[in-house]
């Protein structure tokens, strides 16, 4: 399955819109700890290697650089033996050990109160972060790659029909590194990420 995903501004009249006939799925708080090499070998392709609560994850990008379509898609790898198998990383224990070795670190942590709901076939996640930011996402998972421009219309109708503005909004790591890592943000920029 393939996740595509676009942003929203997070405010009380968009919370408000977003929420209204949604379906409450639940509530938690999650620790993202972000993890690159020091030239920024992933991100700089749009990959994004975390340790969410304890447990890696790996999004893959599956759009072109720049988001041309207007939103976002990825390949989620949720297991040790797929990330490993991605980043070509050798060793079979701890992954963090094996991370150090072959040249990442952490470059960011990121704590947020996230709350989800659901509203007909679209996922709604709202992302309150320590750092004083909130963003929305309207998410629909597809098959194939093929549909990603189909999800991304139907994404924007539904924001449209709940009047939400759609003026383009940073991720919350992206506008981490804005505000914390310039260096970082920049060598995004000039690779085509943002």
């Amino acid at each position: 399955m393939i996740e595509v995903e676009k942003k929203f501004r997070l405010d009380k009249r968009q919370e408000e819109q977003l929420t209204k006939d949604a379906e409450f799925l639940g509530s938690k708080m999650n620790e993202d700890v972000y993890w690159d090499t020091e030239d920024y070998q992933l991100t700089c392709q749009d990959h994004w290697l975390r340790l969410r609560n304890s447990r890696w994850e790996l999004k893959r990008r599956m759009h072109e650089l720049g988001h041309k379509l207007g939103g976002t898609a990825y390949d989620e790898i949720e297991n040790e033996e797929g990330i490993r198998a991605f980043l070509h990383l050798p060793g079979n224990g701890p992954m963090e050990p094996d991370l150090l070795a072959a040249g990442y670190k952490p470059f960011a942590t990121i704590r947020n109160e996230r709350r989800s709901y659901k509203h007909g076939a679209f996922h709604i996640d709202l992302d309150v972060c320590d750092f004083n930011y909130g963003v929305a996402e309207i998410e629909l998972m597809v098959d194939r790659g093929d549909d990603r421009q189909v999800a991304i219309e139907r994404i924007e109708k539904f924001a449209e029909g709940l009047g939400l503005d759609q003026t383009h909004v940073r991720g919350k790591v992206i506008e981490f590194l804005h505000r914390f890592r310039r260096p970082h943000y920049e060598r995004l920029k000039k690779a085509g990420v943002l």
